[in-house]
């Protein structure tokens, strides 16, 4: 059997019962046995503020980057607020990427699924977030994109995922995997 990969995963809804949340589970049970994804919460952090980010940062600074810093590699689930990311999930982004020089982000491969009731997916918040990955130097996975418009009809009445959406989040999460193996740190 080939590695196993450790994969933060951030979802961007702070919401215990989430649709995107629910997307980052069903892509943990749909990973193919080389990745494992792990959620890394992020609703705790405090408000980056470089003053309180010196020699003794706040603790949930600390753990936080050190779950980013041991993965190999960063999934990140996230809704659309006004055309942009949440912003807890910018706060995160800002936490994880400081001290300057030293972002727990830089080198890893990662990957982006917006998923949203309306039409366009969080097309709005997927971009933002890949001009943020191109600058944190993240190895932002292509094709396929993952844009989950109407998701609401992506569920069954029980509430698990339909048989077309599971089946193109499987295609995506089997393809991320391989992106992780062709792109991750030695």
């Amino acid at each position: 059997m080939s590695q196993v990969h450790s994969i933060a995963v951030l979802v961007g809804s702070l919401r215990k019962d989430s649709i995107n949340r629910k997307i980052a589970l069903a892509l943990a049970e749909l990973a193919p046995a080389s990745l494992k994804l792990n959620i890394v919460e992020i609703g705790d952090l405090p408000l980056y503020n470089e003053d309180i980010d010196g020699e003794n940062p706040p603790a949930a600074y600390s753990t936080f980057r050190e779950h980013l810093a041991s993965a190999d590699g960063v999934l990140f689930v996230t809704p659309e607020y006004n055309r942009s990311v949440p912003g807890a999930l910018k706060n995160a982004i800002d936490v994880g990427s400081r001290p300057y020089g030293k972002s727990a982000f830089s080198g890893k491969p990662g990957a982006v699924v917006s998923a949203s009731p309306g039409a366009i997916g969080g097309f709005g918040a997927n971009h933002h977030l890949r001009q943020s990955l191109v600058f944190l130097d993240v190895a932002c996975l292509q094709q396929p994109e993952a844009y989950l418009g109407n998701i609401g009809a992506g569920f069954n009445e029980d509430g698990t995922l339909n048989e077309r959406t599971q089946g193109f989040l499987k295609t995506f999460i089997d393809t991320f995997a391989a992106w992780v193996e062709k792109n991750r740190k030695s």
